[in-house]
């Protein structure tokens, strides 16, 4: 019997297989999406596929209810496991009254939603990494055991925010999870002329905490990692720096061609390591994936995904007397 990695740093295969099902809706709901989107009924997908095994194993680490996320739009997979519903995304994705993120008043992908602890985002990027070091700070003054993840892309860690929001992190020992998902490509623009450093976990020693570099594509090692940093920072030990390496297998978003910055050779040898195909062949390997099991839980998810969908497209949208509501006071 092969080894049950899951079982050494604490999973049960409960849990692991609860992990397989978040990564598949995510997957399932964001392929929906596009499919929506050439059919003319959604305007606008930006998507999480080749990076739901980090989202979810990051989440697995943190603590429903009490923690907090500052995600960005691409964490489709770890919204669900704090809480969301394909439902919540759908409603989302056609802008109707009803989606929990903004009331069908902001872009796809923007989430959001105090009942599920997740901070609302904004279109510039980087923005919720200082947001997120301001909540910690309110929970150290509040006296609250709480910790706050902040994920973001690597092409964010060159923007000015991400860096005040780690100098005062750091300075302050706050307990934040600063989390970066590398995809290799900040929309266009390739990782070689982004950093100048080997890794973006390098840039943790300039602000006094640990930065480490994990493989995004491997659930139960980036559970591990985040476990690890959650911890330490419940012990007032400060933030930790996370690199999850991945590929980004579709364009930057809907309105993206990404034929015009990377080879179709390039894509299909990353579609090698799709994260899903490599954790089900790990499921498989030791005895908790059999066809039944898949077969199951894939029809479930299928179901999830069509209930949400022609939910969502027939629910109603916004009125138009709405439309200055949160803006001018009322």
């Amino acid at each position: 019997m092969t080894t049950k990695r899951h079982e050494q740093v604490g999973l049960t295969d409960a849990q692991v297989l609860d992990m397989y099902y978040y990564m598949l809706l995510a997957r399932k709901i964001d392929e929906r999406q596009w499919l929506l989107n050439r059919a003319g009924k959604v305007p606008f997908v930006i998507s999480c596929q080749g990076q739901e095994a980090a989202q979810v194993g990051a989440a697995f680490a943190m603590e429903t209810g009490k923690d907090y996320l500052c995600p960005y739009y691409r964490d489709l997979g770890l919204v669900l496991v704090f809480g969301q519903t394909a439902r919540d995304c759908m409603l989302s994705a056609f802008a109707k009254v009803e989606d929990p993120n903004s009331g069908g008043r902001q872009m796809p992908g923007h989430f959001g939603g105090k009942k599920y602890n997740i901070l609302s985002g904004s279109s510039p990027v980087t923005t919720q990494v200082p947001h997120a070091v301001g909540m910690a700070l309110a929970g150290r003054m509040q006296q609250k055991d709480f910790v706050v993840y902040a994920s973001f892309g690597e092409g964010s860690s060159n923007q000015g925010d991400f860096h005040e929001g780690a100098n005062f992190a750091g300075v302050h020992k706050l307990p934040v999870i600063f989390f970066c998902e590398n995809n290799k490509y900040a929309i266009s623009v390739p990782l070689k002329k982004q950093l100048a450093c080997e890794s973006v976990a390098d840039r943790a020693i300039g602000y006094g905490f640990p930065g480490i570099s994990v493989d995004g594509n491997d659930p139960i090692e980036v559970y591990r990692v985040t476990k690890e940093a959650v911890e330490r920072a419940r012990r007032g030990e400060g933030p930790t720096l996370i690199e999850a390496v991945m590929y980004r297998l579709v364009p930057h978003s809907s309105d993206d061609d990404d034929r015009v910055y990377r080879t179709r050779e390039e894509v299909e040898e990353a579609k090698k390591k799709d994260p899903l195909i490599v954790f089900a062949a790990y499921l498989r390997e030791i005895g908790l994936l059999d066809e039944n099991t898949e077969a199951d839980m894939l029809a479930r998810v299928q179901l999830e995904v069509d209930e949400a969908t022609e939910y969502a497209e027939n629910a109603p949208y916004p009125t138009p007397e709405s439309t200055l509501t949160h803006v001018y006071g009322e």
